[in-house]
């Protein structure tokens, strides 16, 4: 999951996008409405915690801009205010959902990750081809009934050539849904994690490379 965190709290916005980093997502901070509005137009998020009150472009702002936009982005917008009148109006600003500061941390994850699902096309709520299962919701992964070890990033390049469902997906989406904002484009990263990943995936292989494409999982089912 990608998801971009404005907040112009510095200490705050790092500490949400440690935190949900360690959760397998790969995350994006801008610490003011400029780069929060420009980001949020460059990159296809899943969700953007957007804090309301925002040095430059208001959050406001950028959060009817995505409604009118047509993106599949949510927007979890963040406030400092919870009365019942600034929910409803953030809400018909176009945001999904609505968080009160302080928060538990717990709870803005819940948040995240259900927004999340609602952000791309219905996959199902675990993924099969042949005997390897993949759970997104308990992040557990098993091939023959046997669990798999995988890094955040393996199980991330998993899920998504799963959600695929045969589909080719190059190695720059990759690079787009799975990492984030700081990761050279240049880089072989996706090269290398592929390879490990069809190490521990074990025999008959499951990833093709598609010479000048990508990569693809053929024969994913519910």
């Amino acid at each position: 999951m990608r998801v971009l965190v404005v907040e112009d709290e510095r200490n705050l916005a790092d500490a949400i996008a440690r935190g949900l980093r360690k959760r397998g997502m790969a995350v994006d901070v801008a610490y003011d409405g400029d780069a929060g509005h420009e980001a949020a137009f460059v990159t296809r998020y899943d969700v953007v915690i957007l804090d309301r009150d925002l040095p430059g472009v208001h959050g406001d702002r950028i959060c009817a801009d995505l409604a009118v936009s047509g993106a599949l982005t949510r927007v979890l917008m963040l406030t400092a205010s919870g009365t019942v009148a600034d929910r409803v109006e953030g809400l018909q600003l176009g945001a999904d959902d609505y968080l009160a500061k302080p928060f538990a941390f717990d709870e803005l994850v819940a948040r995240v990750q259900a927004l999340g699902r609602r952000a791309t096309p219905a996959a199902p709520p675990v993924l099969e081809v042949g005997d390897l299962v993949l759970d997104p919701a308990r992040r557990v992964v098993s091939r023959g009934g046997v669990p798999l070890d995988l890094t955040n990033k393996e199980f991330g390049v998993l899920a998504e050539l799963l959600k695929a469902r045969g589909a080719v997906v190059s190695s720059e989406e990759l690079l787009e849904r799975v990492w984030d904002a700081n990761t050279d484009p240049f880089t072989t990263i996706v090269r290398v994690t592929v390879m490990t990943l069809r190490k521990k995936l074990g025999e008959p292989p499951l990833i093709d490379t598609v010479v000048g494409a990508g990569y693809r999982i053929g024969g994913v089912r519910q």
